[in-house]
């Protein structure tokens, strides 16, 4: 059962509207000029040795093939965005899903030449954080910079794209590190809050909150066998926490709507 209860009401109201464009001197990543957008077709496969290699060539391949919509929402992370069927679960909006299992917040980062930028969407989601605490021994300010990082690497190149970050979810295989999970989801937040102006470009969504049971404790029963991954019904569940907001982010951004009107017989 989910926990609604410990959302603070600011967040629900606010967590739509928060915005980030003055990153602070403490990113890595300049933001004084827009960087250039190189096109898919001059871009090359990676070497075999190179970081989710792989998964950036497989990307690198359907893109070539086919181009994904301009102007859409980007889910970018780790396994529970590439798991996830958000075609399915966003039939309102266009979707692009550029998740890769056991990824850390860098490689997102690494890699926003490869699976974003060329696509330019209106919003980022991206859910990452939790590869970097578990065994890419990152403490929670570590994890922090990392994602001042990423946003700052994003803007750099899409300075009107929205930056949605959802929280680090509750998990039983994890729950040695959940004093570490709640530290950086905090900083998260209480960074975005803090930039809280009408031009900016940054929202969080506390979704670890909702998710824990009523005591407090990571949702089993939402978890496959691994404990770690959703389910489906985790899916169902985390899909009504975050759908809602990023609808109405869409909506405000002007992502085109997609018709789900049935089809005639």
């Amino acid at each position: 059962m989910m926990n609604s209860k410990t959302i603070p009401p600011r967040l629900l109201i606010t967590a739509l509207v928060v915005g980030v464009l003055s990153l602070g001197p403490a990113c890595t990543f300049a933001v004084t000029a827009q960087t250039a957008i190189p096109p898919v077709t001059a871009l090359t496969p990676l070497p075999a040795n190179a970081d989710a290699a792989p998964e950036m060539n497989a990307f690198l391949k359907a893109d070539q093939k086919q181009m994904p919509p301009m102007g859409a929402v980007l889910f970018m992370g780790s396994s529970s965005i590439r798991m996830w069927d958000t075609a399915h679960d966003f039939p309102e909006i266009p979707t692009i899903n550029r998740g890769f299992g056991g990824s850390q917040i860098f490689e997102n980062t690494l890699y926003v030449d490869r699976i974003a930028a060329p696509y330019q969407p209106k919003i980022i989601v991206l859910c990452a954080g939790t590869n970097d605490l578990a065994y890419g021994n990152k403490t929670p300010p570590q994890v922090f910079r990392e994602y001042r990082d990423f946003v700052a690497k994003v803007h750099a190149v899409l300075p009107d794209t929205r930056i949605v970050y959802i929280s680090i979810n509750p998990t039983v295989a994890r729950w040695n590190l959940e004093a570490q999970t709640l530290e950086a989801n905090h900083l998260i937040e209480e960074w975005t809050f803090e930039n809280n102006i009408p031009t900016e470009k940054l929202n969080f969504i506390n979704s670890h909150a909702v998710l824990l049971t009523a005591d407090g404790r990571p949702p089993a029963e939402l978890l496959r066998s691994d404990n770690l991954h959703f389910n489906s019904k985790g899916y169902e569940a985390w899909t009504a926490i975050v759908k809602p907001r990023v609808l109405a982010l869409a909506a405000l951004d002007g992502v085109k709507r997609l018709d789900t009107s049935p089809m005639p017989r």
